[in-house]
């Protein structure tokens, strides 16, 4: 699952929306992930050239698979969907006939809805949410030849999951937090720190991003211990001994434990850094002031006013925006890819993508619009720079995409967040970090 994207406004119901994404989709990576890691896929359909086959209308699909504790996390996908498809539609559609959203249905079964969607006929599927159904909606839908873009999935081993270039996501891979991570250390004045992870497939990603990120820093890393959720005295114990001057907590389930732990080694308060699946509202839970000075960050940027008044809009029950700008967007660069290839059969769609996300293939013969590149942060911007002969360089609510031959976003957006002595965070900054996947 990814990043979430802001929940900002007033409402602390948008507010705290964010904040609960960080165990509310604690994701563990499906082995088939590191199983794949081996096959290289980049390029594909990514960078070949396609031929128009396409019948003229863009049918755009959704994989909707949060159900449960998870099912708030639908609505801010499907708002922004609708949205992009009614700005879409406003400017002209594809080649003057209306984009088609088509019909949504909720359930974890990925493998099901993508098979529908191949009967509907979509040309472009956004989603899935959960990084471990991503595998099988991609296997139905790459031998389809239907390009999917999920705006949630941040596993770091989807990079190199064969989809024979048809996956994409503008959510950056979870390892990309580890510089970002590391430069509030250095920030602080550490010149050493620990790496307390919590163990899986995330955990040991990160933790090891996080230690290389270090080195190429000028920061020492003393000590990268694991525990499993529930039982972290020992690793606060091997961290506490090797004396940092920063910790970095990467976990999703176990954080609260961690933290505690932590606490009670000394080593909570300014001197620990949380990655984003630790990153919550603790308040009370927690023992008093153990957080004052804690850092942690969340992907994404800040929803802008406008977005969210115009996602509201379209449902006016919203109440969280997690998702809401990837989604958006990944809906947006369909369009504008189809618009860019002048088809909207997948395999067009799948070959444009990079360019008009602002990203560089290389290699003779590569896919895509050619052109001066022109930054524009609307469909009817990016249509607009497409009829002057310009190639568009879409910039999103996400921030700049501009997507890589494994179909991975370039850069990474975080906000910090800061926590005061009631154990609750707030805003505190952003940062940026080149996204790249191992």
């Amino acid at each position: 699952m990814n990043a979430a994207r802001q929940s900002a406004g007033s409402s602390a119901g948008r507010r705290s929306g964010m904040l609960r994404r960080g165990q509310a989709v604690a994701v563990a990576a499906v082995a088939a992930l590191t199983m794949t890691a081996c096959l290289g896929p980049t390029g594909g359909a990514r960078v070949e050239q396609a031929d128009a086959s396409g019948d003229g209308i863009l049918r755009i699909g959704l994989i909707l698979d949060n159900t449960g504790p998870q099912n708030f996390l639908n609505a801010p996908q499907l708002a922004a969907a609708k949205l992009a498809v009614r700005e879409i539609n406003a400017a002209g559609g594809h080649k003057g006939k209306p984009v088609e959203l088509l019909p949504e249905t909720i359930s974890a079964d990925t493998a099901a809805q993508a098979r529908a969607l191949v009967a509907a006929k979509a040309d472009v599927v956004i989603g899935p949410t959960d990084s471990s159904r991503a595998p099988t909606a991609i296997d139905v839908l790459s031998n389809a030849r239907i390009a999917m873009i999920s705006p949630a999935n941040t596993a770091s081993g989807l990079s190199s999951y064969e989809s024979n270039g048809y996956y994409f996501r503008t959510a950056a891979a979870d390892i990309a937090q580890a510089p970002v991570l590391v430069k509030l250390a250095k920030d602080s004045g550490a010149a050493t720190l620990a790496v307390v992870y919590e163990e899986g497939s995330y955990g040991k990603d990160v933790s090891t991003a996080v230690a290389a990120a270090a080195k190429a820093s000028g920061v020492g890393t003393v000590a990268v211990v694991g525990f499993a959720p529930g039982h972290a005295q020992q690793a606060a114990a091997a961290a506490k001994a090797a004396a940092p001057d920063a910790v970095v907590l990467v976990s999703r389930a176990g954080a609260q434990g961690a933290i505690a732990e932590l606490n009670n080694a000394g080593l909570a308060g300014k001197k620990l850094i949380l990655s984003d699946g630790a990153v919550n509202q603790y308040g009370s839970g927690l023992g008093s002031r153990a957080l004052e000075g804690t850092r942690g960050i969340l992907p994404g940027t800040f929803a802008s006013a406008h977005f969210q008044a115009e996602l509201v809009s379209v449902d006016p029950e919203l109440t969280d925006m997690t998702f809401a700008a990837e989604a958006y967007d990944a809906a947006n660069l369909a369009a504008i890819a189809a618009a860019a290839a002048q088809d909207d059969a997948g395999t067009s769609i799948a070959a444009s993508l990079i360019a008009v996300s602002g990203g560089k293939v290389q290699g003779p013969g590569s896919a895509g619009p050619g052109g001066e590149a022109a930054v524009c942060k609307s469909y009817q911007e990016c249509l607009d720079a497409i009829r002057s002969g310009k190639r568009p360089d879409y910039d999103g609510e996400s921030g700049p995409i501009s997507f890589d031959s494994r179909g991975d976003v370039s850069t990474a957006n975080y906000v910090v967040y800061r926590y005061g002595a009631d154990n609750r965070a707030t805003m505190s900054g952003s940062e940026t970090a080149n996204s790249t996947a191992s």
